[in-house]
């Protein structure tokens, strides 16, 4: 079966993030490269972060969605450098986060308002979230915890 580089990045957007599933890993910026040479698919990932638990699960998942596309001779390849940086989130990417109630990376560093009434009265709560990649912040206006993903 004869298969195009673009119809493999289309497969891509199929596969969510495993901790954040709103987001696909094509628009996480977590896959860098697909190689179409023949009948064989490379497939280049670099983690958020570098012990990222998720990548194993996200190989997992990037394995299965192809082979259902009929894709068997599949090398999946983790690439660390350059490292991942949330430059790589596409505006889909950021905009899905915000509607699942996850702040944005902002080059300030903070979130740039509130994901659920889209105050700008926000505060820290703590630089550690519900995974290494996020910081815990809160709303001053309706009181509500939020998530945002910091700038890498």
């Amino acid at each position: 079966m004869a298969v195009t580089e673009a119809e493999v990045w289309d497969w891509l957007e199929n596969v969510p993030d495993p901790e954040i599933p709103v987001i696909s890993v094509v628009d996480l910026g977590v896959i860098r490269g697909v190689d179409v040479r023949n009948d064989s698919v490379t497939v280049t990932i670099t983690p958020t972060y570098s012990g990222c638990p998720a990548m194993a699960v996200i190989a997992l998942d990037i394995e299965a969605e192809l082979s259902r596309n009929g894709i068997d001779n599949l090398d999946i390849q983790t690439r660390i450098a350059p490292a991942w940086t949330t430059d790589w989130l596409s505006a889909k990417g950021r905009a899905r986060l915000e509607e699942f109630g996850i702040a944005p990376p902002q080059p300030a560093g903070g979130p740039e308002r509130c994901p659920h009434c889209k105050s700008k009265q926000v505060e820290k709560i703590s630089q550690f979230g519900s995974t290494p990649c996020k910081a815990q912040w809160r709303c001053m206006d309706c009181l509500e915890p939020f998530d945002y993903f910091k700038c890498i």
